[in-house]
């Protein structure tokens, strides 16, 4: 099979561009139920990513396809109100289109939120997670392929996801006493969830949350060097730990229920930022 070429990034950045008063310095990709966070950017810029060349169209219940410039809590930023998943039918380089136009217009750090399964048993419904370090289980990867030569044919993931970004991260949410955890994410492709046996296996592999998302962006982000902070919200347990079977519906709904804390976690975190 062929490997997808990359799409160009100049004509969506360039239309971008022409409606922008000044260039993002933080992108934030927002996750199922948590896109409400791009409604308090003032004096925002929203761009449908329909009209922009090449953008994927995003077709994930709660995730809306529109990009929200402005600011909020006094930073240029950019909202990602809709991300792209691998399971919906287009190859992985093309999931991280997103990420490189941000990057290409002129942000340098990425907040990356998600919906995640609970894998940890210490963990409950509505937690939200700082992740650590995460698992690539669905065995793709956006660099895969002819070199963009936009970054390191062969990037270090050592440090995904920025410590020093996540220690300030946490001090923030302790001065918001907002009760965070964290964790280690595994991408697995969906979008069917998890089998009892997986969840086991998972965890076996030092798994603390699962979700269908988040992993080609961060390796995307940092191959183009940028520093990354990723947070999940703990929408549900992951199959095996209760009786229930998982439902979309339940995780947007868990989302809009803790929506007040992640939005003003973020907001912290954006004060907190340097």
């Amino acid at each position: 099979m062929p490997i997808d070429p990359w799409d160009p990034i100049e004509p969506a950045r360039d239309a971008v561009l022409r409606l922008l008063a000044a260039p993002p310095e933080i992108a934030l990709v927002l996750g199922s139920g948590l896109g409400g966070l791009a409604d308090a950017i003032v004096d925002p810029v929203i761009i449908p990513t329909r009209s922009l060349s090449h953008y994927p169209a995003s077709t994930a219940p709660g995730h809306q396809g529109r990009l929200v410039f402005g600011t909020l809590e006094g930073r240029p930023v950019v909202c990602v109100q809709g991300r792209i998943h691998l399971y919906e039918g287009i190859s992985v380089r093309r999931v991280v289109f997103p990420i490189r136009l941000v990057h290409a217009l002129g942000a340098r750090k990425l907040l990356v939120t998600n919906a995640a399964g609970g894998i940890n048993r210490q963990f409950a419904e509505g937690d939200l997670m700082f992740i650590t370090d995460h698992i690539n289980f669905a065995f793709a990867n956006p660099l895969a392929g002819p070199d963009a030569g936009e970054g390191p044919r062969f990037p270090s993931l050592s440090d995904a996801y920025d410590p020093v970004w996540r220690r300030a991260a946490e001090a923030a949410a302790l001065q918001e006493r907002i009760a965070t955890q964290s964790g280690v994410y595994l991408w697995t492709g969906g979008p069917s969830y998890e089998t009892r046996s997986e969840i086991r296996l998972y965890r076996a592999l030092g798994a603390d949350a699962v979700g269908m998302s988040t992993v080609p962006e961060v390796i995307q982000a940092r191959y183009l060097g940028m520093s990354v902070l990723g947070l999940s919200a703990i929408t549900n347990l992951a199959t095996g730990m209760n009786t229930e079977p998982l439902r979309h519906e339940d995780v947007l709904a868990v989302g809009r229920r803790i929506r007040h804390d992640a939005e003003r976690l973020v907001r912290a975190i954006l004060r907190a930022t340097t």
